[in-house]
């Protein structure tokens, strides 16, 4: 495999996952800041040429540019079958949570950005922060069905990329001043996620959960 370079910003959820990943991979790649806050360096002609949506991260693999969390944590999975399982329907399962975390669960990320950057009226915010605890809660459910058929993951026996893209909106809530307390379910799972050798935090996890 060809140098990686990561096009990251410290304090954005979605490059936590890449930067996770790659740790739980054994992985190194060249990380090149991009100033989102206060810098707005992604909406600049420099940042576009890299990633013309102006998405970050953006991810080198083998020459190629990969921009997004969800694209970059799949190039990273290809060939991994412990992390992206093969079989049609464990791979089914695990591209229902990717689509999640792409989908309902970015209300997430927008309250704990509106909350740490500000920029949003009273009404907005509140109809986020139902639609991110609503989000929240679908996970939370899920992992205590998971629990009493014996399992501890979203999904089969042992983590996969699913739990990766999923893990950041719930070890991340107190940004946004959503407590553990309501979901032990998830409290179990962030604790197991952060068991996993190779495991790296970023600003805004606690150490105890």
């Amino acid at each position: 495999m060809s140098e990686l370079v990561l096009h990251d910003d410290e304090l954005d959820e979605d490059c936590y996952r890449v930067r996770l990943f790659l740790s739980l991979l054994g992985l190194e790649a060249r990380r090149v800041a991009v100033d989102v806050v206060p810098g707005g360096e992604q909406d600049r002609p420099g940042f576009r040429a890299v990633s013309p949506a102006g998405l970050l991260p953006v991810l080198r693999i083998d020459g190629q540019m990969v921009c997004g969390a969800g694209g970059a944590l799949l190039a990273l999975a290809h060939g991994r079958p412990a992390w992206l399982p093969e079989a049609r329907v464990a791979f089914a399962r695990v591209a229902h949570w990717l689509q999640f975390a792409a989908g309902p669960l970015r209300a997430t990320l927008l309250m704990r950005r509106a909350c740490l950057f500000g920029g949003v009226g009273d009404d907005e915010q509140s109809a986020r922060r139902r639609a991110a605890v609503g989000a929240l809660r679908i996970m939370e459910d899920h992992l205590a069905r998971r629990r009493l058929e014996g399992g501890a993951w979203f999904v089969g026996d042992g983590p996969t990329v699913a739990d990766i893209a999923l893990f950041p909106a719930a070890a991340l809530c107190r940004d946004w001043g959503e407590e553990y307390s309501a979901y032990p379910a998830l409290r179990r799972w962030v604790r197991a996620v952060r068991g996993l050798p190779g495991f790296v935090t970023m600003p805004g996890i606690p150490d105890y959960g």
